[in-house]
């Protein structure tokens, strides 16, 4: 099987910063595209940043200038680094990775979040 497990979230001070860590196991042949997701309850989960496999990135224009997603394919790993953070970037983080297992399978993985509290 595959798994996301994510690492760093916490409670940080407004303008302060975190530095999440996802690290995917299992029978993995391939990663694509890895990502970070955030929702909030009774919200969608909305989009925070993405990373390709070449290492383009995509981002919400929430987080532009704020944030970077990373990604370290030695150790299957994709990071978010969140710098001035903001009490509305409060929230549980998801991050997602297309992956091929080593049965030939392709599909979306999800990790099981980790909170992310900034208080003012």
């Amino acid at each position: 099987q595959v798994q996301l497990v994510e690492s760093g979230g916490g409670l940080v001070q407004a303008g302060g910063s975190l530095r999440l860590s996802c690290a995917a196991s299992g029978i993995i042949f391939s990663i694509n595209t890895m990502g970070w997701y955030r929702q909030s309850p009774g919200s969608q989960r909305e989009l925070v940043a993405t990373i390709a496999g070449d290492g383009s990135t995509k981002y919400a224009d929430f987080v532009k200038d704020r944030f970077i997603i990373s990604r370290d394919n030695g150790k299957k790993t994709v990071y978010l680094h969140m710098n001035s953070l903001k009490p509305e970037d409060t929230t549980v983080y998801y991050c997602n990775g297309d992956i091929t297992s080593l049965l030939g399978t392709t599909r979306t993985y999800w990790g099981q979040g980790t909170q992310v509290t900034v208080s003012s």
